[in-house]
This record gives C-alpha cells, structure tokens and sequence, in this order.
C-alpha cells in the first residue's frame, strides 16, 4: 500500500504521525511525507522520504498558525502530491481540512491523528462538563464551519461528504491520550479510538544534551522544564517567570515553542533553548510548567512529571481540565493572590501528583501506540477496498 503522511508539519503535529508512518513502513507499506521545506531535515531524520509542500503550491498550508486560512492551498498541495504518490491511503492532521477534502475527491480514505483528547462533541455523555474554555458545541460548530468554507473555496460545496455523522474525523480519528483524560461517562464518537502518544522525536545532535546540562548545573537549584505555546490572544507567561525564577528554589529550561517575544529578566535562573526535542530536558526535570498543548503534557506524563498548567485558547483549556481531573496537574489560576512561584511549591510537594502522573503515564508507554495507529490504518485499507471482481463486470465501491 502506497500511504502519503501529509500532516501540519509542527513537531506537535508531525511527530506522532511519523512514529505511525515508521511503523507502517516497517510492516512493507510504501510510505512518503509531505511536509513545509522547514521540517525536510527531522522527517529525512525519521527515515521516510519527503516532499516539500511549498513545490506543490502548499506555502503555509500546512502550518499550525494558519491552519484556518490555509485550507484550499493545502487541498491543492495535497491532490498534486497524492496524484504523484500514487496514494492509495492518507494520513493527515486534525484540523487539516484540505486533506480531507482531497481524500473525498481522490476517493480514497485517509486517518486523522488528533490531540491527547478529544475537541468536539462526544456521542452522548458529558453534559456535566465544566467548560474552562469554549463549550464543546461552540468549538465543534466552529470547526465545521471552516470546514465548509473551505468545501466551498474548493469547489466542493455541492458535493455531499461521504462522512454524513461529521466530516472532521475522517474514516478514522485517533486521539493519542488515554480514556482517563475524557469526561467520565462520555462516549467518544464511533470512529474516535484512542491509540496511545505516538511518542517519537528528533534524537539531540551531539553535545546538545551536555551544553544544556552544564548551564544548568551551574545552579544546581532543582529544574522546572518550561514548554510555551501560542497565546491565542492570552497574556504572555514571562512576567510570571520571571518572578518564579529570580531568587526561588527552582530553576527553568524553558522552550520558547512559539512564544517569539521571550523576555527573562537579568538574573533570572532561566535558561533558553529552542530544540526540536524535549525528552532528555523533561528526564532532567521535577515537573513541567506548560500552556496545555498535548506535547509536553504527553512529554510529562511519559516520564511520570507532574504539571503545572497555564491555559490560553485552543484545546489548551480542555487538556488541563482533564489533567487536573486526573489528579495528575494542578491548575493557574493566573490571579495577584496566587503568585506562581508558590504554585510550583505546592507541586514540588505533592507526592500524589507525581504517583498518579507515573500511573498515567505507564499505562500510556505500556501499550505500542505505532502499532495500534498502524492496525487502524490496515483496517482502513481494507476496508474500502473495492471488492474483488468474480465476473467480467467490474464492481463499484459503494459509498
């Protein structure tokens, strides 16, 4: 089978969808990558060969950022690269509507790698939810109406979605938490599976790990790994790290992800990068202090970390609602009464944070994610394979 990973190419994005790829590769799939020129050198890191977005019209259509304006390029991009591929089979991102779109109108089916929870409406269940953020109704009919605005910037208005109970999953959404992160009773949509992290990351380049470890051994003060998101509008965290880390018990490694404006304060026990992995720093790490997104809570939860967690927008409420839901994170409250440096007292203190942080995380790493992911994807296949012809006539798959 030949399968086109044409994921946002965000290592939050791309990175589980390589562990995915790698392992359908490994099972005799022939598997090629469509990715933003920028991330060329990780995905040729991971083994798979690659093309590159911006060559087939795709310039910011597969970015994060932009993922709501973007649709139309990326159905374009992703139509020309599957038509040279050949694809018989897509895997993209949630959120990715012109690859969607382009499995609809190429006629084959694609799978959708999600976030650590589930965004949108659950089949029934849930009502009892506490919304942080937006309600699940809100974000699911926002999300389906991008979805068909981009339908209708493609020319596909008047064709019906062969996906008539919604269009955003795909033939098959995986969502990379675990059931414990959704709302107790809720029940996920019938072609919603949880599969496990997809766990996967460039390896450091050599004395990168030891460059780090050596600025921060100059402290000695126990490491807090800080990973910033978007703002979404949201106040910037700098302040508050600033404060945390100048004169504190704790030090920080902070990854700047995509805060572009970072602003620590001159004699603040902060240390800068900006690394296309986080693994070995979150090792060296006590807890991690992160905006929500499912990467470094992920990252944490693997290596049995506890959370501290300052939401802005996007699933960044969601996730810490059911990370603190999980006893497994605790929560900013982002108010003058409640300075942060006294939040990550509190964490440091809390054993059972740590022990439930463990648990979760060990039932995550326990279960093989990749092959999970890849079995769906067989069944996929298999699934919409037109049938075998037993007569001169040639059958039709139905849809």
């Amino acid at each position: 089978m030949k399968i086109l990973l044409c994921p946002l190419s965000d290592g939050g994005y791309l990175y589980p969808a390589l562990a995915a790829g790698r392992e359908l590769r490994r099972r005799g799939h022939r598997v090629s990558v469509l990715a933003r020129a920028g991330a060329v050198p990780v995905v040729a890191g991971a083994g798979l060969p690659v093309a590159t977005a911006e060559e087939f019209g795709g310039h910011r259509a597969f970015s994060a950022t932009w993922w709501g304006k973007t649709g139309a390029a990326q159905y374009r991009a992703t139509l020309r690269a599957a038509r040279e591929a050949r694809a018989d089979l897509l895997v993209t991102s949630v959120l990715c509507n012109g690859a969607l779109l382009a499995a609809e109108t190429l006629d084959i089916p694609v799978v959708v790698i999600g976030l650590s929870v589930h965004l949108w409406d659950y089949r029934r269940g849930g009502e009892g939810e506490p919304h942080l953020g937006r309600t699940r109704e809100s974000r699911t009919l926002d999300c389906l109406r991008i979805h068909a605005e981009t339908r209708e910037e493609t020319g596909l208005a008047g064709r019906a979605s062969r996906w008539a109970d919604s269009p955003l999953y795909g033939d098959a959404l995986l969502l990379r938490g675990d059931p414990a992160l959704e709302y107790p009773g809720a029940e996920l949509p019938e072609r919603v599976r949880h599969v496990g992290p997809l766990a996967w990351e460039p390896a450091p380049g050599p004395g990168e790990v030891e460059a780090v470890a050596d600025r921060l051994d100059r402290s000695g003060k126990p490491v807090v790994y800080v990973h910033l998101g978007r703002f979404f509008g949201g106040a910037s965290l700098w302040p508050r790290l600033n404060e945390a880390f100048t004169g504190g018990r704790f030090q920080a490694v902070v990854e700047q992800g995509r805060s572009t404006d970072p602003r620590p304060a001159p004699g603040a026990d902060v240390v800068l990068v900006r690394k296309p992995w986080m693994g070995p720093l979150v090792d060296r790490s006590t807890m991690v202090l992160a905006n929500g997104t499912s990467a470094p809570v992920l990252a944490a939860l693997l290596r049995g970390r506890p959370l501290a967690l300052s939401p802005n927008g996007s699933e960044q409420p969601l996730l810490t609602g059911a990370c603190v839901r999980a006893g497994v994170a605790v929560r900013d409250p982002k108010t003058p009464s409640v300075e942060l440096s006294a939040l990550l007292e509190s964490v440091g203190r809390d054993d059972s944070l740590r022990t439930r942080a463990r648990a979760l995380g060990g039932g995550l790493a326990a279960g093989n994610s990749a092959a999970r992911a890849a079995d769906i994807v067989e069944r996929v296949a298999q699934a919409s394979a037109p049938p075998k012809e037993d007569h001169e006539y040639a059958i039709s798959r139905p849809r």
